[in-house]
């Protein structure tokens, strides 16, 4: 039969039965989905009307990815899939759908931050007081290589972050989302 991107089929707005009076287009055309895999790189090339191609992906192991509030984008490894809203079977095979929550590799955001910043990330805080010497003139000269401009904003950054903490949002173990503060809300109400 093959799969169409037409409306001849669907019911009328009052909800009555159309005619099909012709048959199905070539443009009204529709392709199965790619159902992309996690795996080593295999992607088909679709031919399309108008000549055009398209890169149809069946398996990949490689994403750009954005670290948004530091404006840095990088490839990196895909790690494994973790959450799908719409199906669970798409987690358990590792299947590469929009809006999945997927894990990355954090090897380049991390490189690039302890470039940028001086600062190694998921270290513990003992092992940089071991040697107190060493990491304070290293950072002093990364400090003295950053240009003034970027240190200015490093600062006011640091100043904008230091405003928004607040004793409550400390207090907890990890970031207030909207459905946590709501939640509270309705416990403060129910002990009322």
């Amino acid at each position: 039969m093959g799969i169409s991107r037409d409306s001849k089929h669907k019911r009328r707005n009052t909800g009555g039965k159309r005619k099909i009076h012709r048959k199905k287009r070539k443009y009204e055309l529709g392709r199965p989905a790619a159902m992309t895999r996690l795996g080593t790189k295999r992607i088909h090339l679709v031919r399309c009307r108008g000549g055009m191609i398209k890169h149809r992906a069946l398996k990949l192991d490689h994403g750009n990815f954005s670290w948004a509030s530091e404006a840095v984008a990088k490839q990196t490894r895909i790690l494994v899939v973790v959450y799908n809203a719409s199906n669970n079977e798409l987690v358990r095979t590792n299947t590469l759908v929009k809006n999945s929550i997927i894990q990355i590799d954090a090897t380049p955001f991390r490189a690039y931050y302890e470039q940028r910043y001086g600062v190694t990330l998921g270290k513990a805080k003992k092992e940089s007081a071991s040697t107190p010497a060493q990491p304070k003139a290293a950072a002093a000269s990364e400090q003295s290589s950053q240009p003034a401009a970027a240190s200015k904003k490093d600062a006011k950054k640091s100043k904008k972050d230091s405003k928004a903490a607040t004793p409550a949002a400390e207090a907890s173990t990890g970031p207030v989302t909207k459905s946590d503060s709501v939640k509270r809300k309705q416990a403060s109400r129910s002990r009322e």
